[in-house]
């Protein structure tokens, strides 16, 4: 029924047609809710506006998952039954597992190198003079799209030939000719790029994670600290036996998160190399294989091998914020 659509105008229509029937199924259901009024309905109205919601993660999530992990036991074209062979070509042929390679990179290095920055940030700044000034100046990046942020980090690494009178406009260029060096094509180099765009993505999220852990670092009693200013102790071991256990349980949460988002990472890639250059990640190499390769079947199975990794790490945070609030 809803897959005949195939002009732009069917397309709207259907999608009206669909929001028609959820007005009219939500109309009934406040309908008859309202005649259920009291306290004997009490329960009865609660599942009834419950319903919409319901209804809204069944066909809004559970049954595009569930479509999801049919078709990637397809082929290409969604035809042919072809069993797990979309998941053997990830694990096997050279490009995706290029593509894979990138994404532990990713995975490895953004989330821990941006929280590290945020944590010495944080305390560096704590409490100084110029704290709110010092926050504002690595918060500023989240509050631009990764998209925004891909283009002026574009522009850092741009490159022009080393002819005559030609000037760089990219300051990483212009720095290495100042250096007496030759300006070099830095997002087709690989391994390079892929770090290159790594910078991006830690630019981004260092602010994110400056801002939970200053809080969580301003939220550590003031009694401790000043015991153990008392007590003759160093910075390195108050970080070590004061700040850094007391935070422990928001660090996680912080790394967790930057994790998750790192491995839906899609913007940073598909901006600035559009995934060539041995630059793609899972996210990217989903949107390439599903709309541009029209490759359904492996499309599909990316899609489901990047929600596979997700969940692992969304299992552990729920547990550490569950801790928390045990303890």
């Amino acid at each position: 029924m809803f897959n005949t659509a195939s002009t732009t105008p069917e397309k709207i229509l259907q999608m009206l047609a669909a929001l028609l029937l959820f007005a009219a199924i939500l109309g009934v259901i406040l309908f008859i809710a309202a005649k259920f009024g009291g306290r004997r309905g009490d329960k009865v109205v609660a599942w009834l506006y419950l319903l919409p919601t319901v209804f809204l993660l069944a066909f809004g999530l559970v049954y595009p998952g569930l479509r999801t992990i049919y078709e990637s036991f397809f082929d290409a074209a969604g035809k042919a039954f072809v069993g797990f062979d979309n998941y053997s070509t990830i694990f096997s042929d050279n490009d995706q597992l290029t593509v894979l390679r990138n994404t532990v990179i990713w995975v490895v290095i953004v989330p821990f190198l941006a929280t590290a920055i945020g944590l010495v940030y944080a305390i560096l700044v704590d409490r100084s003079r110029f704290e709110s000034f010092a926050k504002a100046l690595i918060f500023l990046p989240m509050s631009i799209s990764f998209v925004a942020a891909s283009v002026i980090w574009k522009f850092m690494y741009e490159y022009r030939p080393d002819q005559g009178n030609v000037k760089q406009i990219g300051l990483i260029n212009q720095i290495i000719v100042w250096l007496g060096g030759k300006p070099q094509q830095l997002l087709i180099e690989s391994p390079l790029n892929t770090f290159l765009l790594i910078v991006v993505m830690i630019w981004i999220q260092a602010g994110f994670a400056m801002t939970i852990l200053s809080a969580a670092i301003k939220a550590i009693p003031d009694d401790i600290i000043e015991a153990a200013r008392l007590d003759g102790v160093n910075a390195w071991t108050m970080f070590r036996n004061i700040t850094l256990p007391s935070v422990q349980p928001t660090v996680v949460v912080v790394l967790t998160t930057i994790g998750i988002a790192t491995l839906k990472v899609f913007d940073i890639v598909r901006t600035m190399t559009g995934g060539q250059f041995k630059t793609s990640v899972v996210a990217n190499e989903f949107y390439s294989q599903t709309f541009r390769a029209d490759n359904q079947g492996l499309g599909a199975a990316l899609a489901v091998l990047l929600f596979i990794l997700v969940i692992p790490i969304v299992a552990y945070n729920i547990r550490t914020l569950r801790r928390s609030e045990a303890s």
